[in-house]
């Protein structure tokens, strides 16, 4: 009998389902239908599963492993504590974004009663608490934690600082009821960014308490079938098309609330320099765009458009009045010509200036940006594009290639092609158990570098 896998990411627009053959990893049915949040989303699960397996061996799938992603219900939302805001925050910033969350508020240096007001008022589904590297200062990561003791705060605090100190932290935190867990410091040295027991440790949060949290299904079973936050699935499987390549690639991901850009590049002397940069570099990594989406935040792209000087004032007009009915229709298909234009513009726009911010370096001094220009492959993803025309879809990849205006480093030969079947989420999500079968649903691109 043959051996199936399911794979399924639950967004907070459409749940998306794969049926993957495990011997080869060919990818055997697909299917996408609206997710059903408003109810229970485990029905719009099942009933895209079922429609992706129609026509296969009903005995094989149902014996099948199903490996589940979401981001529905707004997915993992991070706040970031650190010492100070040019280093050990802005490591921990980058180190939640790796592990899929949605970074809503940022704060460093001791913690004062406006500061955790301001924390709350974030609504973070997960504290990642850090500051000093090892062996370092220890005295604001230990108040920070006393801090949050005393708060009675209930949300849960992943602390990943000063190694010495975040025991005592942690026993602490522990001590007062907080739901605590402990990670390697994400900044052991200055300039060395280490991101995985962190990510791993807020991995592990999301899957035990934010998932059921936020009320998306009743009992357990959601729970239970979920693996990861989606962000941090594609980033998964980001990581094995890049190892398979070995080259340089970007992926940007255009949805309905946000627009996520992905790279994965190449270490080498673009990371040399004076002093290196403090917060230390991740060369896989993943920045998103909160306000950058097609339905949702649609009005959000005109906003951005309009301070990156991309459209005019006349077309402004247009879009905004456009974008604005857009944000209240998350479901909404182009039916005409017409539409399809106003869906590509929004489209062009949110996928240039993610990737802009994405790559553009910061102020002076301040060495944030990617260098993209050794990308061999650009990989666009979202339904708006996996549902356009090709040659909508490729215009709108163009764009980005084309963006000689947006102050960053172009890719000089990049190969530009859209995750139609949306494979990447099912490659991060197979990888740790099925390798062979991720690298097979990769193989269409393996000869792209």
């Amino acid at each position: 009998m043959t051996s199936y896998a399911v794979c399924a990411d639950v967004g907070s627009t459409f749940t998306k389902a794969s049926v993957v053959e495990l011997a080869g990893g060919a990818l055997v049915g697909s299917a996408a239908v609206p997710t059903t949040s408003d109810s229970d989303v485990l029905r719009g699960l099942d009933a895209a599963v079922g429609r992706a397996a129609a026509g296969l061996d009903a005995g094989a799938v149902a014996g099948a492993p199903w490996y589940v992603c979401s981001s529905a219900g707004g997915g993992l939302r991070l706040a970031v504590v650190g010492y100070e805001e040019l280093v050990t925050a802005r490591a921990g910033q980058r180190v939640g974004l790796s592990a899929g969350a949605r970074v809503v508020h940022v704060a460093a240096g001791r913690l004062d009663g406006a500061a955790v007001a301001a924390l709350r008022a974030a609504r973070p589904d997960v504290v990642l608490l850090v500051g000093g590297t090892d062996g370092g200062d220890a005295e604001v990561l230990e108040f920070n934690g006393a801090r949050l003791a005393r708060a009675r705060w209930r949300v849960p605090v992943v602390v990943a600082g000063n190694a010495e100190a975040t025991p005592g932290v942690v026993e602490v935190l522990a001590g007062r009821g907080v739901p605590v867990w402990s990670a390697g410091n994400v900044l052991p040295r200055i300039g060395v960014l280490s991101p995985a027991s962190a990510r791993a440790a807020i991995r592990e949060v999301f899957l035990r308490h934010v998932i059921g949290g936020k009320r998306l299904s009743r009992g357990r079973r959601f729970g239970e079938l979920v693996r990861a936050a989606t962000p941090d699935a594609v980033l998964a499987g980001v990581e094995v098309l890049a190892d398979r390549t070995g080259g340089d690639l970007v992926v940007v991901d255009v949805g309905g609330a946000t627009t996520d850009v992905y790279s994965a590049l190449t270490p080498d002397e673009r990371d040399a320099g004076p002093a290196g940069e403090a917060a230390g570099s991740l060369w896989r990594a993943r920045t998103v765009e909160g306000d950058l989406g097609v339905r949702w935040s649609a009005p959000g792209v005109v906003r951005a458009a309009v301070e990156e000087r991309m459209i005019t004032d006349d077309e402004r007009v247009v879009l905004a009045e456009r974008a604005d009915r857009l944000a209240g229709l998350p479901g909404w298909l182009p039916a005409d010509e017409a539409d399809r234009a106003v869906d590509r513009r929004i489209a062009v726009l949110a996928a240039t200036i993610a990737v802009r911010r994405h790559a553009r370096p910061g102020p002076a001094g301040d060495r944030t940006g990617r260098d993209l220009r050794d990308a061999r492959l650009l990989i666009g993803s979202g339904g708006v594009l996996r549902h356009a025309r090709p040659d909508d879809a490729a215009a709108v990849l163009a764009a980005v290639l084309a963006d000689h205006a947006g102050g960053w480093a172009l890719p000089r030969a990049a190969r530009a092609v859209v995750d139609v079947e949306y494979v990447l989420a099912a490659v991060g999500l197979l990888a740790p158990q099925w390798p062979d079968a991720a690298a097979g649903l990769l193989g269409r691109w393996s000869a792209a570098g």
